[in-house]
């Protein structure tokens, strides 16, 4: 069978749904590449497997010729996804080769989930919609990682997971340097987790804060982590989610109080693509989320978004 695929997004980040899709074909003798609009209305592939996760992300922009059309992903089944990549595919070795020429770092980089779901269920995530309001233990690393030197992961919650040890420890002995991408919950930090964290090489942590009305509780636990670690702000990431519930005053309070702390924030616009050119929370995003700016910049009140 001839299997080719279209990552819609696109966002100089691998797809992982395709990286599994591509191992499973390629297991069975399936040729599979990337889809050429221009030859596939010459010779038509026997399957085109199109994946989209984000909703914004525009549907790809030419017409797919193919006996057979998949489209799957959060962007085109919002929340839940649409149907579950079946378990032998799901948990394959991903094909990481289809990445090397489009994303170079791919080469040495593993990417995966250890865990799936989040027991928080905010309004503003998807994740306790599409995933469950639990946190559950889905794979080993070996499952994605074979000595690469960097390892992200995509959990949006493993120490909510009762087998956290165990997977800290897999991240430990890895001698990895680990991205915790999506964000650990800062909340539910403890003395015991954060120094099986600093036991690992650490590329960078995120945690987040989303909400203004956990001032109270959430830093205390920011400074325990940082008292705890010794590490600086460039290991320590912050998203602070804007546009959701919250003033404008109090997402500058949360930007001036992360970096008072020692952390480095990085504004996350919640429904961005409808917020217009020029509002000032674009200001916002672009002054703090550039780091060289945002060092130099004391106050947003002194920041030309022109220059």
């Amino acid at each position: 069978m001839r299997v080719e695929l279209i990552d819609v997004d696109g966002h100089n980040f691998p797809n992982l749904p395709l990286m599994k899709i591509s191992a499973y074909h390629k297991s069975r003798g399936d040729s599979v590449a990337w889809y050429n609009p221009l030859t596939a209305w010459v010779s038509p592939p026997e399957r085109v497997y199109m994946s989209k996760v984000f909703t914004f992300t525009p549907d790809y922009q030419h017409p797919v010729n193919a006996k057979e059309i998949i489209r799957g992903g959060t962007g085109y089944s919002y929340p839940d996804g649409g149907a579950a990549l079946p378990e032998e595919i799901e948990h394959i070795y991903p094909d990481y080769s289809i990445y090397f020429e489009r994303i170079p770092e791919v080469r040495n980089t593993a990417y995966g989930f250890l865990t799936r779901g989040c027991p928080r269920g905010c309004e503003f995530c998807i994740v306790g919609k599409k995933e469950g309001r639990c946190a559950k233990k889905v794979a080993d690393l070996s499952e994605f990682w074979d000595g690469q030197k960097n390892i992200v992961l995509l959990d949006a919650n493993m120490f909510a997971c009762k087998e956290w040890r165990e997977l800290s420890v897999q991240l430990e002995e890895s001698g990895a340097w680990v991205d915790f991408s999506q964000g650990c919950d800062i909340r539910i930090m403890t003395e015991e987790k954060a120094e099986y964290i600093k036991r690992m090489k650490i590329k960078q942590v995120h945690f987040a804060w989303d909400r203004y009305e956990d001032k109270e509780k959430i830093v205390p636990k920011f400074k325990e982590f940082k008292e705890i670690t010794q590490w600086d702000y460039r290991k320590l990431g912050v998203y602070v989610l804007c546009n959701f519930n919250t003033t404008f005053e109090q997402d500058l309070e949360r930007v001036y109080t992360l970096r008072e702390l020692g952390y480095n924030p990085y504004v996350m616009l919640y429904e961005k693509d409808k917020i217009p050119a020029g509002h000032r929370l674009k200001l916002l995003q672009r002054w703090v989320n550039n780091r060289i700016i945002f060092r130099s910049c004391k106050r947003f009140e002194d920041y030309d978004g022109r220059k």
